[in-house]
């Protein structure tokens, strides 16, 4: 694979960038566009359609008249058929997409065969699977309340139209866990992608206009800079539910804006989660998981362990074990297969990143490995890169401990045993994810039972996988994303009573 953004170098889907609005690709009103940047390099890719306030318009009213006109909402078989071959589509065009995926997120190319395309591509299959099998209609009996004979039924139905608004660091995965259950429930959609990473949007519609028979108005998508078509999404009464993933902060201003027409949100949002070593670990097997966990995409994930949180009395041996496996997971260009970490997604997120250090170093912690911008060389020297880095003397009560980072840097901090660690792990806004690893299987789940998260891992255990729900508690979001919970996320329930 040669480098995105160097001679060579053929992302497919860039030349052909266009929005999905009522079943055509077009460009933005205007023919605007607006500059794709590779995070590995620094350097202009392509360009992607920069959306006005008409086109949002254009494509609500074609999302609307979808699910009021069609039998979309009404014919499951249907709607199976059309998810299975966008599926199958994906599968036929992977490695072109591969190829865009790292131009733009700046992602390993080794994750495109996990959570950056090949596992959001199989959860099209469980969506579809989904639908088949659900049971839409559930015989309640009869009963006479009110001494009136009656034969009730729980019926099922899709809630409307949905505004599914995207972020950058995961764009195959949080797009598909939005638009393919969506889907499958009967909803028609439109698509606001993050700006950062269009293509991962734009090539989607370009797979539903030219591979399957998805009607249309039933999927639409939008890339855009401006700000202002989230919020018309947020507030216009034709769009029934907003899906949101990104940070606390906008989500609960997404919240309000959504209250005056009462529309049910989605928030899956922001993550300060913990990783737990209990006292009777293998501190080589708790060191390779924070690693790799801080590692992964340069940390650019709300579910990340960023908090270590071991027995004072294993401080020292831990945190030398961490820095030893993190000098040997590879990090750099990410085409290259070896390496298991990348940029930051833009120059923007680099500097916050150092910020967040900065102010770590700053309020008594100390830098033991990394904490400056990565010095490469060549075409990467222009690169958004930040050095994995490990912080000590961190109080659990300071910014880094408390705020989401969202890069490769891991905050140790020293707990007095098992009541110690959860209050600790515990003492967050956030609640998405965390992990307990320890000797004693039964111990460590009894851990990871008193942590209030939606997700956690027990000794290396994988929580990720379309059938699973997937969200958090407290400030880390409403509602769960993924497995049938997820499906029923964009489901209505209605009770019918027939008189008898």
């Amino acid at each position: 694979m040669a480098l995105p953004g160097t001679p060579g170098s053929d992302a497919w889907g860039a030349a052909e960038a266009l929005l999905l609005i009522d079943g055509k690709l077009v460009p933005a009103s205007g023919g605007a566009t607006y500059e794709n940047i590779n995070p590995a390099t620094g350097k202009v890719v392509g360009v992607a359609p920069d959306a006005s306030l008409d086109d949002i318009e254009l494509a609500m009213a074609a999302a609307r008249r979808a699910f009021d006109e069609t039998d979309w909402s009404t014919d499951v078989e249907f709607r199976v058929r059309c998810i299975r071959q966008l599926q199958a589509a994906f599968q036929e065009h992977a490695d072109e997409i591969r190829e865009l995926t790292v131009a733009e997120v700046g992602c390993p190319v080794s994750l495109t065969y996990g959570a950056q395309l090949d596992v959001p591509v199989e959860g099209l299959g469980f969506a579809a699977d989904t639908a088949e099998g659900y049971a839409w209609e559930t015989d309640m009996g009869e009963a006479a309340p009110f001494g009136m004979k009656s034969h009730r039924t729980i019926r099922r139905e899709p809630i409307g139209v949905v505004a599914a608004i995207t972020p950058w660091n995961f764009p195959h995965q949080i797009n598909l866990a939005k638009v393919g259950p969506a889907l499958a429930a009967g909803c028609t959609v439109v698509l606001k992608a993050a700006p950062a990473t269009p293509w991962s949007a734009t090539v989607l519609g370009r797979l539903v206009a030219e591979h399957t028979d998805i009607p249309a108005g039933v999927l639409n998508v939008i890339t855009s800079q401006q700000n202002a078509i989230g919020e018309v999404l947020c507030t216009d009464p034709r769009i029934d539910l907003v899906s949101f993933t990104g940070s606390t902060a906008t989500g609960r201003r997404i919240m309000a804006a959504a209250s005056d027409t009462l529309k049910k949100t989605f928030l899956e949002l922001g993550g300060k989660s913990a990783y737990i070593v209990l006292d009777d670990a293998d501190p080589a097997t708790a060191a390779i998981g924070a690693a790799f966990q801080i590692m992964a995409h340069a940390g650019q994930g709300c579910a990340i362990t960023t908090r270590m949180v071991v027995p004072r009395a294993m401080h020292d041996e831990i945190v030398d074990q961490v820095v030893g496996m993190i000098g040997g997971i590879g990090w750099g260009d990410p085409t290259d297969a070896g390496n298991f970490m990348g940029p930051l997604v833009s120059k923007a997120q680099q500097d916050r990143v150092l910020g967040y250090i900065n102010t770590a170093v700053e309020e008594g912690a100390t830098i033991v490995t990394g904490g400056k911008a990565g010095a490469l060389e060549g075409d990467l020297a222009g690169g958004f890169f930040v050095e994995p880095t490990v912080l000590t003397g961190v109080d659990q009560n300071s910014t880094i401990a408390q705020e989401e980072v969202f890069g490769p840097v891991l905050a140790v901090i020293p707990h007095d045993g098992d009541d110690d660690a959860v209050a600790i792990a515990n003492n967050s806004a956030f609640g998405l994810s965390g992990a307990v690893v320890g000797g004693d299987s039964a111990r460590a789940r009894a851990v990871a039972n008193r942590v209030r998260t939606g997700t956690i891992a027990v000794n290396g255990g994988i929580f990720y996988s379309p059938d699973m729900p997937f969200g958090g508690y407290k400030q880390s979001g409403i509602g769960r994303e993924m497995g049938v919970a997820g499906f029923e996320e964009y489901l209505e329930i209605k009770s019918i009573a027939e008189g008898i």
